[in-house]
């Protein structure tokens, strides 16, 4: 038995963070029901690049496909009185309730805490937005780099304080930020309500998420002289150091090294064959360049593989950059089964869709298809009590499907 067994999960949010996060909720053995619109459901869905069509269902959203196995879609036009009633009606048979509007939405809707705990007192309510339930900003629109931004990470991200910050290759405020730590808030709420008998709501703001992971750097900050701070691309941890760094191979692909122990250090430079001098590792800005440089012309000197030969066998925390196309290969990943083959939706053929395994789910779980949109609204609705006569009902005024 999974750690959520029994635990059922109402999902009203929609594209990357609350998804993500009921993802994980899932793979830990909840049921996670996706409360979607009639008309068009999750924006996620027709993201491109699209997969081919089943004839049920256009094409579905690679990035849909990966968040949402195991899921089921109920559709609920919560612009509409019926539809909210609904909502209400299902609430007594759910523990967690995870939203991503506009702060005040749920209010403006009639579906604020104090309804939803009137009707389920245990209910832990998650809200996701971008810079919290309240303060100044909490009507503001952002995307990932907005927050980002605005926590101060983004600012160190890039070769050089002469040139503009790197926008960052993940969404690390919807996933970092948002997704993960409204994960870690359901599970100590879950524990609370269990204890207490009440329920709670749960404030992340991606923005104060994102702010979080620069704690220790925050920690640099305080001790730095007055007026000072780490340059972007000059810190140890962003390019400042030789030991630490990307390196071009022969083949035009790239390795990462990561030798910042004395240890590390000289078993790196004795398979380089360069002498070992421990004192580079603390040289100044000016020497750290030159050693940069010297280390750079000798990883012209052979391709990514013939170097992942010397370093198999040589413990210098180096390994090569890969691709995420070249990730579903790499031994380490299939060795602990990282990637999996689920079933596509809509299709019987058995042909494979691939996924991937979050580190909290089981090897070898089988797998349920993302779900088609609206595909199990009979069937939630039977569960909270609904019978023919009320669905035929919701149907008619188009508030489900």
């Amino acid at each position: 038995m999974q750690p959520l067994s029994g635990v059922r999960v109402l999902d009203l949010s929609r594209l990357l963070p609350g998804p993500f996060a009921t993802l994980v909720l899932s793979d830990l053995g909840a049921q996670v029901d996706k409360v979607e619109d009639p008309h068009v459901g999750d924006y996620l869905r027709l993201m491109p690049p699209l997969g081919p069509s089943t004839g049920e269902d256009p094409g579905l959203s690679g990035r849909f496909v990966a968040l949402n196995r195991d899921k089921r879609s109920l559709c609920l036009d919560l612009k509409h009185p019926e539809g909210r009633k609904a909502l209400l009606r299902l609430l007594p048979h759910y523990h967690v309730l995870v939203e991503s509007f506009r702060p005040g939405v749920l209010d403006r809707l009639g579906l604020g805490l104090d309804v939803l705990h009137a009707h389920n007192p245990k209910l832990v309510l998650c809200s996701i937005s971008g810079y919290g339930q309240d303060g100044p900003y909490r009507e503001r629109a952002g995307h990932d780099l907005n927050y980002a931004a605005l926590a101060g990470v983004l600012s160190m991200s890039g070769p050089s304080p002469h040139e503009p910050p790197h926008p960052m290759p993940i969404q690390l405020a919807d996933v970092g930020g948002g997704a993960l730590w409204s994960v870690i808030g359901i599970l100590s709420a879950l524990r609370q309500a269990e204890q207490s008998g009440q329920g709670s709501h749960i404030d992340i703001s991606m923005c104060e998420g994102t702010l979080s992971f620069l704690i220790p750097d925050l920690g640099n900050l305080d001790v730095l002289p007055e007026g000072e701070e780490p340059a972007r691309g000059a810190d140890l941890l962003t390019g400042g150091a030789a030991c630490y760094g990307v390196y071009r191979t022969r083949d035009d692909k790239f390795l990462a090294v990561a030798a910042l122990e004395p240890k590390f250090w000289a078993n790196l430079n004795h398979a380089l064959g360069r002498p070992i001098d421990p004192s580079e590792l603390i040289a100044p800005p000016d020497e750290q360049a030159k050693i940069r440089d010297e280390l750079a012309t000798i990883f012209l000197q052979k391709t990514r593989s013939e170097w992942e030969a010397i370093f198999a066998k040589t413990d210098a925390c180096v390994e090569p950059v890969l691709s995420p196309k070249e990730t579903r290969q790499h031994p380490l990943h299939q060795a602990r089964a990282v990637f999996f083959d689920g079933n596509p939706p809509g299709q019987t053929d058995g042909s494979p869709l691939p996924q991937v395994r979050t580190p909290l789910r089981p090897r070898n779980l089988p797998c349920g298809k993302p779900p088609l949109h609206g595909q199990d609204s009979q069937a939630i609705l039977r569960e909270a009590g609904f019978d023919q006569a009320d669905i035929d009902h919701l149907l008619k005024l188009s508030v489900t499907k």
